[in-house]
């Protein structure tokens, strides 16, 4: 596994209730970051099992509201004085034929995996880009990176969507030292036993844990392919 110094560094988690989002938390406050962990709800928050002297707080908050996202990032701001990275982890998926697809459900996906993007990566620009840069990884997926799948159009167009925001923040920003990464992993896998096709976990991990170092630095822009 690899590691990397983040002592010293905030560290943004959305999700972070999630499976993703909480093992992002464990293994980001192992390499010493402080982390400003975002949950859906105060029940999470009460919950989020931080590990054991990790400087660590969370935050709930529902990332689709334009209003709650501001206050949120202005309150991890006020509290840590900065934002280093931010890793999005927000996401959900769900299969329909497109002919069944209500415009409600259209929304909903469209809203937690896009609409959640833009909004945590609006404010985490506005506080990295006016002091000392900072670094954004998004997740998209390969159904966003290769190629639309059927029964799944509004999470196949959500997650293309990811790849082209992260573009144009890592143009728009390069100047201000903000770097800016998609990942589009195949499934997940959670477990340490064989679930089929896929990868680890810990192997996205690890690869959030690189794009934090300035090896990453040319990969700006870049949507890194993730599939076994």
């Amino acid at each position: 596994m690899i590691e990397v110094d983040l002592l010293g560094k905030v560290v943004v988690v959305t999700g972070a209730g999630g499976r993703l989002g909480s093992r992002l938390v464990h293994r980001f406050a192992d390499q010493g970051a402080t982390i400003a962990a975002i949950v859906r709800s105060e029940q999470q928050a009460r919950d989020i099992p931080f590990p054991p002297n990790a400087e660590g707080w969370a935050f709930p908050a529902d990332v689709t509201n334009e209003k709650m996202v501001e206050t949120t990032f202005k309150q991890i701001v006020d509290q840590f004085g900065r934002i280093d990275v931010l890793i999005h982890a927000v996401g959900m998926w769900k299969s329909n034929p497109m002919h069944d697809t209500s415009l409600e459900e259209w929304d909903k996906i469209t809203s937690v995996n896009l609409r959640s993007a833009f909004l945590c990566f609006r404010e985490a620009v506005r506080v990295m880009r006016v002091r000392e840069g900072g670094r954004i990884i998004g997740f998209s997926a390969l159904h966003g990176l290769e190629k639309g799948r059927a029964g799944q159009a509004a999470y196949s167009a959500s997650k293309a969507g990811i790849i082209r925001l992260i573009e144009s923040v890592a143009s728009e920003y390069r100047e201000q030292n903000v770097k800016a990464f998609a990942i589009a992993p195949s499934t997940i896998l959670f477990s340490g036993k064989s679930e089929g096709e896929g990868v680890s976990v810990d192997q996205i991990i690890d690869l959030c844990l690189y794009l934090c170092t300035p090896s990453a630095d040319a990969l700006n822009g870049s949507t890194l392919r993730v599939d076994r």
